[in-house]
């Protein structure tokens, strides 16, 4: 499944003007972006998928464009998905990353596949 390159360069000029050390993974259809070996954020299609935390799920979900993240037919809380309206402004996309990148330090990191 192809998902937006445009969005995916976005992210990474962000990530490396704030100095960010991150990885990529191909999951779900679309990209990861990792932080001390956790999701932060993604892309799958053209959405953005934000991982934004528990607490500010319900706050997010109020935002342009963002909507419940739900993949198997149950909402994910703590994760987003915002649609390109969402993010049509850089300053946008930059608030969204700032966000996840607020509750990086918070979130718990998968468990590793021995």
């Amino acid at each position: 499944m192809a998902f937006d390159e445009q969005l995916g360069e976005g992210i990474r000029i962000l990530l490396n003007q704030k100095g960010v050390h991150f990885s990529e993974k191909k999951m779900m259809g679309g990209l990861c972006f990792m932080v001390d070996d956790k999701m932060l954020a993604g892309i799958v299609r053209n959405d953005l998928m934000a991982r934004v935390g528990p607490d500010q799920y319900s706050k997010a979900l109020k935002r342009e464009g963002a909507k419940e993240m739900n993949f198997t037919g149950r909402s994910m809380k703590g994760f987003v998905f915002v649609e390109p309206e969402g993010i049509d402004m850089e300053a946008d996309l930059e608030q969204w990353i700032d966000d996840c990148l607020s509750y990086n330090p918070e979130a718990k990191s998968s468990k590793k596949k021995v």
